[in-house]
């Protein structure tokens, strides 16, 4: 079933569930079926929510599909006793949603949480990314601020009710809020909706445990992050990066390394935090409509050529 809202035309976002595995795997989806297929994978505490504003902004030119992970935002939440909650489990999830909705050649925004569904999706499918978006999502060691040392210092360590007390605050409504508003320099561009709608769903049973359970397995994305790096050496995806140089979680140096393997990747440097499109949308939209028609359209592909050719 989907529900329509009030807008009109191909900016018209809905709202709909699949099943996955069992599960009802929300999501929001906006634009011409007919246009080029994009994918934005969502963060940490948030959902699809997140990028509420961005989708209509985007849907002029793209078909624009948005998933909740299970456990997040309306997808179903299942018993974490019985289903696994780690980043491996989530992309098979969202991998499996992407092929149930016909996705199999798109543009991927990968911000957050999304890094690590995204790469292991695309490892496994490298042909699926026509080309990426990468807005504070880690793939390198220095990306690492001063938040996670309760994390990677004592909880990867040793897990127990002793190295999790200290992480709970992150997850009450008061942390969330800081999340959101860390580093941002007008934080009353940034809607209280956001802290709300995620403390809701933080309140269900077992929802905090949810995302204990994906702070201890964020250890399994480090050790990634060498086979990440050289794919993207080797593959060379089209890429604009959008880094909030104020994230509360991953520092400015983390945004740089990129460009170590990714030297023709476009970088803009934005004065903002984590949920950089919060108080940055139309420099995002704009210069995601702009790369897209520049770098990698079909238009812009033959002129390359073309101008190779002579």
């Amino acid at each position: 079933m989907k529900l329509h809202d009030n807008a009109t035309g191909s900016a018209k976002v809905t709202y709909g569930t699949l099943l996955i595995e069992g599960l009802n795997i929300a999501y929001r989806e906006a634009g011409d079926p007919g246009n080029p297929q994009l994918v934005l994978l969502h963060g940490f505490p948030a959902s699809s929510h997140q990028y509420r504003n961005l989708i209509p902004a985007l849907a002029d030119r793209f078909h624009v599909l948005a998933p909740d992970y299970p456990g997040f935002g309306n997808s179903d939440q299942p018993d974490p006793a019985k289903f696994p909650y780690t980043f491996e489990k989530l992309s098979e999830i969202t991998e499996k949603f992407l092929k149930a909705k016909g996705f199999s050649r798109f543009g991927l925004f990968m911000q957050d949480y999304g890094g690590p569904v995204g790469f292991r999706i695309i490892e496994r499918h490298p042909e699926w990314a026509e080309w990426l978006i990468i807005q504070n999502s880690n793939a390198y060691e220095v990306g690492f601020t001063a938040a996670w040392d309760a994390i990677r210092n004592a909880l990867w360590k040793k897990r127990g009710p002793e190295t999790e007390e200290p992480l709970y605050g992150l997850l009450q409504r008061e942390g969330i809020k800081g999340v959101y508003l860390h580093g941002h320099k007008s934080p009353e561009l940034i809607s209280p909706d956001n802290w709300n709608v995620d403390s809701f769903f933080m309140e269900r049973p077992n929802a905090k445990r949810v995302q204990l359970d994906l702070f201890y397995d964020y250890k399994t994305n480090v050790e990634l992050y060498g086979q990440w790096q050289k794919s993207l050496r080797e593959r060379q995806p089209k890429t604009i990066i959008f880094w909030g140089q104020n994230d509360v979680f991953f520092t400015r140096e983390g945004g740089e390394a990129y460009l170590r393997d990714l030297p023709q990747a476009e970088m803009h440097r934005l004065d903002s935090g984590h949920f950089a499109v919060e108080d940055s949308l139309e420099v995002i939209a704009s210069n995601i409509h702009r790369f897209y028609s520049e770098k990698v359209s079909p238009a812009s592909q033959a002129a390359t050529s073309r101008s190779a050719a002579q």
